[in-house]
């Protein structure tokens, strides 16, 4: 058989790893190291050369679009249909098993999954039910705190809170909240992997077929992998599974949300004879910034080893700017943004990337007056946008009306008379009588417990969804999400809003009847007894946008490092770069892991880059209202100072502090200035103080000192009397 096609794209490293005999593997992939192609060609390999069954290759990956491009890669190298193929994200490929076997997993056949918004609105009903004050108990903790313990694989009576009166109350509303979800055949995004593992654990049948059929497994991005996650591979592969992982645990960066690159050095532990194959080979960056990149990674302790290098150029040192505030940082940045595409280079090939979110308020701000267009990387999503979500909770109240969620996000919207103490009503008799809301809701107006003007408006709700659900059974997808848009009144509703708001909530709207209209059932969901219409919901619930709603083709992109993993553009800067804000002040405080996180997290930054790369600190940032002395980050100092080019050197006290203003303005000579950075001065009514920063020039001068007693004021220099002390 001619296998050239599978191997002559392949350096030797990724060939070894590719055809490696059959055992289990660990593909430890730096960065623009071409992972992706080794795990397609790898499962290629497979199914070509050794001959196993498509039915028997499992590939889980973390986002459906990595899920869908390695489908559509896998596709194209093999020249068939990837219909039978298990390829998935962990929390699809667990739905897809969940709605095969709901019975033998203990739910009912039409569950539904509730997204992040809706679980802190049902956690925030019942925390308000038990009589629990959310001030110190805020519904959104108590989400952190469930989701994080199925992430560990712990159910309410696995945790022992000795009853610790705050453990202890955790586990009680967690134990209330699974007791809500059961009865109403609701299932949480941690809870999809959950289920799916003890679906395993109590079904040892069910576990030895699956074990039989799907003996090679694939994973992606093992490094962000959770306990939960590994826990579900291991119970998967057994004894007689092969697996092969492909991961870089100096790219591990989600260890807040429960990501654990221990797992990475766990599983050549929990597995025998693993083969370990190291992709070191960069196809992305140039010479420097992989030098650059590997001096700062090397400080870390905990990892398994690699030096990435390319056969390309050198290229152009690291750029280093030493701004004198937050305000001269953006100026240069945009300049030099500005300077790219005079050049001839296109807005989307740059990116600013920052450690938070707040940080892009100045760049937006000075790129607008630049009039160069910009995109804020990673905005709400289409699924997650109130209005879609408003319409989407009424189409689940066609499909299940016993959904809680849904049912208590629409209630009263919009408002139809139906007011907090009438939907409290309706929460105490379904908690007194073991129903759902809509049941309860049913009940209490057959019992005449509501006032007459709620009971008018709760009998007309009812009559509302049972009307839609009778008339709309037999129409098509976009005709439902249309008719539910319309006689919900949800347009008329927002017209209410501005003018601006309320247009864009309308055209959202519009949007998703389109995406109804123009939605295909999958195959593996019809092969598993969905219906269109869950099918549909299920998707808006587990993709929630992998595309923004609005983007510009061509403009410069801003966003958080942790947004930038995954992407790569010719020119990067990272900003910010100052011990307190990257690494962030937690980590700092908390040296051991957070600090080593940190690091992989500037190193992830850092190799985004693919031509030029250029840092960024400012000397004084204001923060939390006042200026701020800042220390440069110690990364920077962790670098090759030989492959840093300072493009101004850091200044000392003794020199003047003049950030240019984004207008043209004359600088006075040195010679000329009265004052320095960092000299102590005296005004008559403010008292003693220091300079921070000057701006402009001549007598329309600006000086800004930050006062002993009085706290940072900007004064005109020509009207100040400030005399040295």
């Amino acid at each position: 058989m001619d296998v050239s096609h599978l191997l002559e794209e392949l350096n030797e490293a990724q060939r070894d790893a590719v055809t490696a005999k059959d055992g289990h593997i660990l593909v430890l992939a730096g960065a623009g190291s071409g992972k992706t192609r080794v795990l397609v060609h790898r499962l290629a390999w497979l199914i070509q050369v050794d001959h196993v069954s498509p039915l028997g290759v499992l590939a889980v990956t973390f986002t459906n679009k990595a899920a869908g491009e390695m489908r559509e890669r896998t596709g194209k190298l093999l020249q068939v249909s990837t219909r039978p193929l298990w390829i998935g994200t962990f929390h699809g490929i667990a739905h897809r098993l969940l709605r095969m076997h709901w019975k033998e997993a203990g739910l009912p056949e039409e569950f539904q999954i509730l997204d992040s918004e809706d679980q802190q609105r049902l956690l925030r009903r019942i925390i308000r039910d038990e009589g629990i004050d959310e001030a110190h108990w805020p519904a959104r903790q108590a989400q952190w705190f469930i989701n994080a313990r199925k992430d560990e694989g712990e159910r309410p009576q696995h945790i022992e809170h000795l009853d610790h009166p705050v453990t202890s109350t955790w586990v009680h509303i967690y134990q209330r909240y699974q007791d809500y979800c059961n009865r109403g055949g609701l299932v949480d995004f941690a809870e999809l992997l959950l289920r799916a593992h003890e679906l395993w654990l109590e079904n040892p049948a069910l576990l030895d077929h699956y074990r039989n059929r799907l003996r090679h497994l694939l994973v992606d991005e093992f490094q962000d992998t959770n306990a939960i996650q590994y826990a579900w591979v291991r119970m998967l592969a057994g004894d007689s599974g092969r697996v092969f992982v492909v991961g870089d645990d100096d790219q591990s960066i989600y260890g807040w949300r429960g990501a654990k690159v221990e797992n990475v050095q766990h599983f050549v532990k929990d597995f025998p004879q693993v083969l370990t194959v190291r992709l070191e080979q960069n196809y992305r960056s140039t010479g420097n910034i992989l030098d650059a990149a590997n001096g700062l990674i090397r400080h870390n302790q905990s990892r398994m080893g690699k030096k990435l290098w390319t056969a390309g150029e050198p290229g152009k040192p690291i750029q280093l700017y030493s701004a004198f505030n937050e305000q001269d940082e953006a100026r240069f940045v945009v300049d030099q943004v500005q300077q790219w595409l005079d050049s001839g280079r296109r807005a989307d090939h740059s990116a600013i990337l920052y450690r938070t979110t707040a940080q892009s308020r100045l760049f937006e701000e000075y790129l607008l007056r630049s009039n160069i267009p910009y995109r804020v990387y990673g905005g709400q999503r289409f699924f997650e946008r109130t209005e879609v979500k408003d319409a989407l909770a009424y189409l689940r109240l066609l499909h299940n009306p016993n959904d809680d969620a849904a049912l208590e996000r629409v209630l009263n919207k919009p408002t139809r008379a139906i007011g907090e103490k009438t939907a409290s009503i309706i929460r105490i008799q379904a908690r007194e009588s073991g129903l759902t809301l809509w049941q309860a809701a049913a009940e209490c107006v057959s019992q005449g417990q509501f006032a007459s003007r709620a009971g008018t408006a709760v009998s007309n709700f009812i009559r509302l969804i049972e009307g839609m659900r009778e008339r709309m059974s037999d129409w098509s997808l976009g005709n439902q999400m249309q008719g539910v848009i319309d006689d919900s009144s949800l347009v008329s509703h927002y017209q209410k809003e501005p003018r601006e708001r309320m247009e864009t909530r309308v055209e959202n709207l519009r949007e998703l009847v389109n995406a109804a209209d123009a939605f295909i059932l999958p195959q593996e969901d019809a092969d598993a007894g969905l219906t269109e219409l869950q099918s549909f919901l299920s998707h808006a619930a587990l993709e929630a946008g992998e595309t923004q709603g609005e983007s510009w083709d061509d403009c410069v992109q801003l966003m958080t490092l942790h947004s930038a993993k995954g992407l790569e553009f010719p020119l990067v800067f990272i900003v910010g770069m100052e011990d307190g804000l990257f690494p962030h002040q937690r980590s700092v405080e908390d040296a051991a892991g957070r600090l080593e996180e940190e690091r992989r997290l500037c190193y992830v930054g850092m190799t985004r880059a693919r031509e030029q790369l250029c840092l960024c600190y400012a000397e004084v940032r204001r923060m939390h209202g006042s200026e701020n002395f800042s220390r440069p980050s110690r990364f920077i100092d962790e670098m090759p100072s030989e492959l840093l080019e300072e493009i101004r050197p850091r200044i000392s006290s003794s020199r003047p502090y003049r950030p240019a203003r984004p207008t043209t303005t004359t600088r006075l000579r040195d010679d000329d200035w009265p004052f320095r950075l960092g000299q102590v001065v005296a005004h008559a009514k403010f008292g003693e103080g220091t300079i921070m920063a000057f701006e402009g020039s001549g007598e329309h001068t600006r000086i800004h000192v930050n006062f002993r007693d009085t706290g940072a004021k900007w004064l005109v220099l020509a009207y100040a009397k400030l005399e040295p002390v």
